[in-house]
């Protein structure tokens, strides 16, 4: 997937006692004194993608979950939240009011695991070849406002920047900032295989069957010198094929915790029949899940969209296809970050399949208007063929419609995606910091995520440079109220649900409730053994 794709696990026929079990889970599970966490993340070297671990390349949530563990950022977004702070430098500010210019000081004495020393040319190079190799799939539009990198001895960078952005101390806190040494990462091209190396809280060793990772094991990083306090020495974390998997592997006393992604039958079932020596977490998440439309398309023109968005009963699909694992979501920007709005309920109100008739026989068109709505059937597990089906129910019910849906691939969904094939289409989105920004600008913004042929220029030229001006985000509020309306009017894109985030962890395991944050990215170094 890419990064920015929402990753879902299997959903139907999975749990019966799955997570039945007592005891402490140092029993068994990875043997010493390791920690073992499980996820249905996916890395898989393969000739179409040979390089997926090189932040260039990778932008998707299992491959920044690895490179969290391993490579530093110069800013870092605290386990709690907030504004960035420091990690790889001690300090970090902007230089001008206009937020145009932005300069970091190194750490002291801040090396590379292999102890080679990590300057402020590492940071350039490590930034600017994300720039140059500017993969299709990559992260390079975090940074695509990057004007020049100056340096000034081994430990300050300046960063210029095309236009003004409040918002850059959070891109240089992702993967797609991360401090790489020139050695192992050319300055041209992506560096191919399933090695990290970095100077992050720890080294990674992974074990790989066939070209995909099964087992990756992460050891402290004794020449770690950053922000996080590291609790302790290794992790492992075990990759399995699905939700179902995971779960028994936690039956077993096989691993500690499972985390990305527990389905929502294994939540629900286990908020109802609570597990004797397993305690079940929920945390909050920031994932969204949306359809997306070739606007350039005559099928799905603008009346087209308005009409489904005045259909679409998304109370029933999170409830009826999600459970307590998702909640309706009337923006692109979810309901826990400021800046929302419920621009989609204000402009359309309840589903109505008379006012979706009204505004297709105002626009001149014939009914049922026909179509295929896509997905794909291998990236967001089982649950999405069911949500899909109540998307097409819920359409084709209305008489208004007369849609089919089709799943496929992902390593082929994607590409027949960004190249304009479907009319219509499923996607979903982790963002990739806790900002208003990141749910607006990668889909409005010039080079967007999707690579949608729609534009607003009034987002695109005004609001959005607008908005990054904002040191106080809270002050872009009424900016990001107006995007939210232009989206709500063009529909190029239509909200769906927002998830929830829950981990299981077998007892003697803490910092589980800080093990995820809230954009769904691990934080390994916060777990720690306690008795039970």
């Amino acid at each position: 997937m890419n990064r920015k794709t929402l990753v879902l696990p299997a959903v139907v026929g999975l749990l019966a006692p799955v997570l039945a079990g007592c005891g402490s889970g140092d029993e068994g599970a990875g043997g010493g004194n390791a920690i073992v966490v499980g996820t249905t993340d996916q890395l898989v070297a393969s000739q179409e993608n040979p390089a997926p671990l090189d932040p260039a390349i990778g932008y998707e949530a299992g491959v920044w979950n690895v490179l969290r563990q391993t490579v530093q950022t110069l800013t870092a977004v605290p386990t709690g939240g907030g504004e960035p702070v420091p990690e790889a430098a001690r300090s970090c500010t902007f230089t001008d009011t206009e937020n145009e210019s932005y300069r970091c000081t190194l750490r002291p004495g801040l090396t590379f695991a292999d102890q080679t020393p990590v300057t402020a040319d590492d940071v350039k190079h490590s930034i600017q070849r994300i720039i140059d190799i500017d993969a299709d799939t990559g992260p390079v539009g975090l940074l695509a406002n990057v004007d020049a990198i100056e340096t000034k001895g081994d430990d300050q960078v300046i960063f210029h920047l095309k236009t003004p952005d409040a918002t850059f101390p959070y891109k240089l806190a992702t993967p797609a900032a991360g401090i790489v040494p020139k050695e192992h990462y050319p300055a041209k091209a992506p560096r191919k295989g399933l090695q990290v190396n970095g100077s992050g809280p720890y080294t990674m060793k992974p074990q790989v069957e066939d070209g995909r990772v099964v087992k990756i094991t992460f050891d402290r990083n004794p020449s770690y010198k950053g922000g996080l306090k590291v609790l302790n020495d290794t992790v492992e974390m075990d990759l399995f094929p699905d939700a179902e998997a995971m779960g028994k592997a936690l039956e077993e006393k096989k691993i500690h915790m499972m985390t990305r992604a527990m389905s929502p039958e294994q939540a629900h079932d286990m908020l109802v029949n609570p597990r004797e020596g397993v305690e079940l977490t929920e945390m909050p998440g920031l994932a969204i899940s949306y359809l997306g439309f070739d606007t350039k398309d005559p099928v799905v023109n603008k009346a087209v969209r308005q009409a489904i968005a005045q259909l679409i009963d998304r109370g029933e699909i999170a409830g009826k296809v999600y459970g307590t694992t998702a909640e309706p979501l009337y923006s692109l920007i979810p309901s826990s970050i400021p800046g929302h709005t419920n621009a989609f309920f204000n402009k359309y109100g309840e589903p109505s399949t008379a006012k979706a008739a009204e505004t297709l026989r105002e626009a001149g068109i014939e009914t049922p208007v026909k179509f295929t709505l896509h997905y794909t059937n291998d990236h967001y597990g089982s649950a999405t063929a069911e949500e899909f089906k109540a998307i097409q129910q819920q359409l084709n019910g209305s008489g208004l419609f007369d849609v089919s849906v089709e799943g496929k691939e992902w390593s082929a969904y994607r590409a027949e995606q960004k190249r304009g094939d479907y009319a219509a289409y499923g996607m979903g989105w982790f963002p990739d910091f806790p900002d208003p920004d990141n749910y607006t600008a990668p889909f409005l913004d010039e080079n967007n995520f999707l690579n949608s042929p729609y534009r607003s220029r009034e987002a695109q030229d005004v609001l959005i440079p607008r908005s990054r001006r904002e040191s106080d985000r809270t002050a872009a509020a009424a900016t990001y109220e107006k995007i939210q309306d232009i989206v709500a009017t063009d529909v190029p894109l239509l909200p769906i649900w927002q998830g929830k985030q829950y981990v299981a962890a077998r007892d003697g395991i803490a910092g589980v409730e800080r093990s995820v944050s809230s954009t769904s990215e691990l934080q390994l170094w916060e777990l720690n053994r306690h008795s039970a």
